[in-house]
């Protein structure tokens, strides 16, 4: 029962994170009328985020601080491998592609940590999994939209590149968890993270436009507020989420995201529903329900 009763907080924890993660179009909209460009914004979000947890860890566990020289490879694979990485490889393969077949590449991350958790996890391969992963990754293409662009060889190899980078979070956190706090692992995390955004982002033309701001007090506090939402809640929530569940069911689980990004476009920014959008949800939360009832030890 208790083993239960921790895996549902470890699935509500993953079902959050991908709701914090779905309101991000409204930050990245927003903070894109101040002229950033993407980069610039994930180098906003992923600083901010770095300085939180840092306060966070600062307050609830120094000691947190304290990492061995020999994990510092992890952390650089947690910081640059898979935050940073996939989000450039998300942000190029948007300009290459439509948005809709960037997404849906970038959700072909449930299978990457499914088939990275079976290699290096050895965990099982069920029946279960594999119908919630057809059902999570055929909701992603419905809500995504299905385009009929052709993408080149190099396109679809960055596109992939994100969806890996994606979930190779879920992978290496849950090797940093066996050693580490949820909240060191998500310190030097963002902490790498930011460090590598700062070379790629051009930091000069970055400032200049928050000099450039005729709202500043306003602009300073919206970056905190996106990191807080889009970064902090989420990876947080996520990796907690990490330390009860499988990677490959968390991953299947955080298609959750694609469906809320869906919900906030037709509530905020009032785009339409579809009917494949709407099939595309039902397929989702389908997903999401078949891995969290009627679990028992030998399934899970």
């Amino acid at each position: 029962m208790a083993t239960k009763n921790k895996q549902t907080i470890g699935a509500f924890l993953i079902i959050l994170a991908g709701c914090f993660w779905g309101s991000m179009g409204i930050f990245v909209r927003r903070l894109g009328t101040y002229g950033f460009d993407s980069i610039q914004i994930v180098s906003i979000r992923v600083t901010i985020a770095a300085l939180i947890f840092a306060v966070i860890l600062l307050f609830k566990d120094r000691s947190g601080f304290k990492i061995s020289l020999r994990d510092i490879p992890l952390y650089l694979g947690l910081g640059f491998g898979s935050i940073l990485f996939f989000t450039v490889c998300y942000f190029t393969a948007i300009t290459m592609m439509s948005l809709s077949t960037a997404a849906i590449l970038l959700y072909t991350s449930p299978i990457w940590i499914m088939l990275m958790s079976v290699l290096f996890f050895r965990e099982k391969l069920t029946k279960k999994k594999l119908i919630a992963l057809l059902l999570a990754f055929g909701g992603c293409v419905l809500v995504s939209g299905i385009s009929g662009d052709g993408i080149s060889p190099l396109g679809l190899l960055v596109g992939l590149g994100s969806g890996i980078g994606y979930g190779l979070y879920s992978i290496l956190g849950t090797v940093a968890l066996r050693k580490y706090s949820p909240f060191t692992v998500t310190s030097y995390t963002f902490m790498f993270a930011a460090i590598g955004s700062w070379v790629i982002c051009r930091p000069v033309d970055m400032l200049s436009k928050f000099s450039d701001a005729s709202d500043l007090g306003f602009l300073i506090f919206f970056c905190g507020l996106t990191a807080l939402i889009t970064a902090v809640i989420p990876f947080l929530a996520y990796t907690l989420g990490l330390k009860y569940v499988e990677a490959s069911k968390a991953g299947i689980i955080a298609t959750i995201e694609p469906m809320v990004a869906t919900l906030v476009g037709i509530i905020v920014f009032s785009e339409p529903l579809t009917l494949l959008s709407g099939l595309g949800i039902i397929l989702i939360l389908a997903a999401v329900i078949i891995l969290n009832i009627n679990r028992s030890p030998v399934n899970t």
